[in-house]
């Protein structure tokens, strides 16, 4: 087995079962390009600010630009028994440039060198998860457009409550996509300052330039504290927790594709590329990836317990502990980034069964408050209205009727304020249309909504 990079304090090889229980190259071998980067940032400030030579800079920068395409083009294979993706890098270009190689180290610690690695990373992939969560909302908004007439039952306790529609449905989802994009916003701009230069946690006796660094690698700026730059990671914490309420308010919207499949809703049939069969029942049709998208919910909410779990009780400055970091939010990145990938294509060729939500409507006295409504907007106290549309509700159960067949002679026995025209302010079409209030379901504010959205993705 090879020497460790720092092994000059020890007297033996490490415990080879205890090398492969400290090794993290396996998780951490996907931030290659961005350990790259973070080297050759470093390499140039050395060179730049004397503190290497210019010349054996620009060797390290060449080298590690062909280390990197190396790797992209398979012609390198990461080394399994190497301790980490940093001591990979460093020990091939040692390999390859001789004493120059080991130059690159100069006045930096793998404790800030990881925690750039992990900022820059991260910094990539909230870019790509902006982007499908977009791609997500665009497609909702679209579909909206396509149903701002589609009546449905809005539902309250999962009991059918007033009339809405499909598109104010779907665009409440909209509004969750649009705060979770904020969110990760909000998280991607708080990560994005440079703990590179902070050392192993006291800064260096070199004369560096971290603000070159921080501006060759896009950061804001350097961390102005060389503690904070590299014990902790609230920054995971802060992005895990955004995908946390991401995945939620997919697991909801799954839970409901998950009911409207059913026969005993049937709102709503998915296209067979996105559903499976059964083993045993022919005659099935199931929703295994909104189903799976609500298991693996639970698993993303388990990383962010994983990464409050392993910061709450470390003292400054960095521990060990924190190598578990990467495993928790890579396995969140990569699973939100599975389910929103397939979601969207799933809703989108998702087929819309509107017959079947309107006759939902129909059913469930949805429109009894539009009823006690109509009472008030005659003069009557809205207690009283209620009271009373609540004796009428009663009767029609009674009698196998709803409202639109209860004769006007049964209206009229609660009071003389109902006439004929009750049965239009109680028609469907009337309750959704006459929503005409800010945020509603009439198709006139479900239109404005999509306005607004349209703006703030940038239509």
């Amino acid at each position: 087995m090879a020497d460790m990079m720092w092994a000059g304090r020890f007297s033996k090889q490490v415990d080879e079962g205890v090398n492969a229980f400290n090794s993290s190259i396996s998780f951490d071998g996907r931030m290659y390009e961005q350990d790259i980067r973070g080297s050759i940032a470093h390499a140039t400030m050395l060179g730049d600010c004397g503190i290497i030579s210019k010349k054996d800079s620009d060797l390290i920068v060449g080298e590690l630009c062909k280390i990197s395409n190396d790797i992209s083009d398979g012609v390198l294979e990461l080394d399994p028994n190497a301790e980490d993706i940093h001591m990979f890098i460093e020990a091939e270009l040692t390999k390859r440039l001789g004493d120059v190689g080991k130059r690159l180290h100069t006045s930096r610690s793998r404790n800030d060198q990881v925690a750039v690695d992990l900022r820059l990373y991260l910094r990539d992939e909230i870019a790509d998860i902006y982007s499908l969560v977009k791609e997500l909302a665009v497609t909702l908004v679209n579909m909206a457009k396509e149903h701002t007439e589609t009546v449905m039952p809005g539902y309250t306790h999962l009991q059918r409550a007033q009339p809405i529609t499909f598109a104010h449905h779907l665009m409440a989802y909209v509004w969750m996509l649009l705060r979770d994009m904020e969110r990760l916003q909000d998280a991607g701009r708080r990560m994005n300052y440079c703990p590179l230069g902070s050392g192993a946690l006291a800064g260096t006796t070199y004369k560096t330039n971290r603000k070159q660094t921080s501006d060759l690698l896009g950061f804001t700026a350097p961390m102005p504290n060389s503690l904070d730059g590299v014990s902790d990671r609230d920054y995971c914490i802060e992005l895990c927790c955004a995908l946390s309420l991401l995945m939620t308010h997919l697991s909801r919207f799954s839970e409901e594709i998950i009911l409207w499949c059913s026969w005993e809703f049937k709102f709503v049939e998915l296209d067979d590329a996105f559903a499976t069969g059964s083993s045993i029942m022919p005659q099935k049709k199931n929703p295994d990836i909104t189903e799976l998208i609500r298991g693996k919910t639970g698993r993303v909410n388990g990383d962010l317990m994983t990464l409050l779990t392993m910061m709450k009780g470390l003292p400054l400055a960095y521990n060990k502990d924190m190598q578990e970091d990467k495993e928790a939010i890579f396995d969140a990145v990569d699973n939100v980034k599975l389910c929103v990938k397939t979601f969207t294509p799933m809703l989108a060729t998702m087929r819309v069964l509107k017959d079947n939500m309107r006759n939902a409507a129909a059913r469930g006295f949805i429109n009894a408050t539009d009823c006690a409504d109509y009472l008030v907007k005659k003069g009557m106290p809205f207690r009283d209205a209620y009271k009373i549309t609540g004796t009428l509700v009663a009767h029609c159960i009674d009698e196998g009727l709803t409202l639109e067949t209860l004769p006007i002679s049964d209206y009229k026995t609660m009071t003389d304020l109902f006439d004929e025209d009750v049965y239009e302010a109680i028609s469907l079409d009337t309750c959704v249309r006459e929503r005409k209030s800010e945020g509603g379901p009439s198709p006139e504010a479900v239109k404005e909504q999509i306005a607004l959205a349209e703006k703030a993705l940038g239509f």
